[in-house]
């Protein structure tokens, strides 16, 4: 009888044991690759936001496989939304030839992006479809898509690897469109720092899977005591030997901008 009641109590502590174990403090449920992406996701989300609304001076650098350059100065503005994507405002100032045009960007959450492009020589607002989010921005080698806020829900997420990269410790994730219809990409990889959760390396593949572009970003300085925001990011597409610069300063947070500085009427009278 004592044999029986001994060979029960350890069977019990088998089954329970590792249950047990699992409820104490530093242990966990096993996570698995894709919910920790998306946790790192989240993370980096979280230090960004509260921002409320800044602005910036930027320097679009276009150049050709062969080198030759052709410049572009810009304005941008950006607004916090509640409960959906940011808002933001670019305003070209100069060459002459793209000066006044204006686009407008409102980033959803769920569902597509509203764009709108205002073109002074025409003097019209024009709609971008959500089937051109895929298109060159400005003739730049940033899409649409890329210049758009990248919230959460946009994508599906996978952690790759921890490794080295320019003498920081990352994460590297893999993030997937969930607009396989429109979006210009099959997958990013993205490099995010350990310590500020920042991003300072994506590549982009096509539909085909195929490397098409690598975005480096460098220059991050802090606003705020808690904002990162970047000097500089750089497009390089692979496929065409095309690169795109954007050279960012002044920025300003906390302005007082609001929703009436992005709408559609302020494309025109963005001075």
């Amino acid at each position: 009888m004592k044999k029986n009641l001994l060979r029960h109590y350890s069977i019990v502590l088998v089954i329970i044991l590792p249950t047990l174990l699992l409820l104490q403090p530093g242990h966990s449920p096993a996570e698995t690759a894709e919910d920790k992406g998306l946790a790192l996701a989240i993370e980096a989300d979280k230090r960004n936001s509260g921002y409320g609304d800044s602005t910036a001076d930027m320097l679009m650098i276009l150049r050709n496989k062969h080198g030759q350059e052709s410049r572009r100065n810009m304005r941008y503005r950006t607004l916090e939304a509640e409960n959906d994507g940011d808002m933001s405002l670019t305003i070209f100032d100069s060459p002459k030839d793209v000066k006044g045009t204006a686009f407008l960007n409102y980033t959803h959450k769920l569902g597509d992006d509203d764009q709108w492009l205002y073109l002074p020589a025409l003097k019209r607002v024009k709609r971008i479809s959500s089937s051109n989010k895929s298109g060159s921005f400005m003739g730049s080698e940033f899409a649409y898509e890329d210049i758009a806020s990248q919230e959460i829900e946009k994508y599906t997420y996978k952690w790759l690897r921890d490794e080295t990269y320019e003498n920081r410790d990352c994460f590297v994730t893999e993030r997937y469109p969930v607009d396989k219809k429109n979006s210009g990409y099959s997958r990013q990889v993205v490099w995010l720092d350990r310590d500020e959760y920042r991003i300072w390396k994506v590549e982009y593949y096509d539909r085909k899977n195929a490397h098409l572009k690598t975005l480096t970003i460098s220059g991050y300085q802090q606003y705020n005591e808690k904002f990162w925001r970047p000097d500089l990011m750089f497009m390089v597409n692979h496929q065409t030997g095309k690169n795109t610069e954007l050279q960012f300063s002044n920025y300003r947070f906390r302005v007082g901008l609001g929703p009436d500085d992005f709408n559609k009427n302020s494309l025109k009278r963005a001075k």
